[in-house]
């Protein structure tokens, strides 16, 4: 398996995020061609992308690292391993590298949400040593 950086936007990766994202939510569509090529221009985001030892993408997570007054945050958003890859390391590996980019960044930290219905990621998370917030999550629609 490998861990990469997205950098250019290509039908592979086009087709890729057609497939995942469904798996991940049905409250949003895929990504055009045109939301990956802003995504990955973003200079704050990182997207990455994990391979199967045939080279086939079977994963994604993005990493947004941004500065605010009080320091630099970072945050992981939208992890997602193909339903025929998951349990064998794919999104721990996905994690691993984000946690160690945003290290390199500078952050200190790294906050991430997660539905509870998806009972094997929320298992990972807390298995690397995330920590369950104790806080009020708040969100308005625009």
């Amino acid at each position: 398996m490998q861990i990469e950086v997205v950098h250019i936007t290509d039908d592979e990766l086009y087709e890729a995020f057609q497939r995942l994202v469904p798996q991940l939510t049905n409250n949003n569509p895929p990504p055009t061609r045109e939301d990956l090529i802003a995504l990955i221009q973003e200079p704050g985001t990182t997207l990455l992308l994990a391979r199967s030892d045939n080279g086939h993408i079977i994963g994604a997570l993005s990493l947004i690292v941004y500065r605010v007054p009080t320091g630099i945050r970072s945050i992981i958003e939208d992890v997602v391993v193909d339903i025929s890859a998951r349990g064998k390391g794919a999104g721990e590996a996905l994690m691993l590298y984000a946690i160690d980019l945003a290290r390199q960044k500078g952050a200190r930290n790294i906050s991430l949400t997660s539905n509870p219905a998806r009972v094997a990621a929320n298992k990972l998370y807390l298995k690397m040593g995330f920590v369950k917030r104790e806080t009020n999550a708040y969100q308005m629609k625009l």
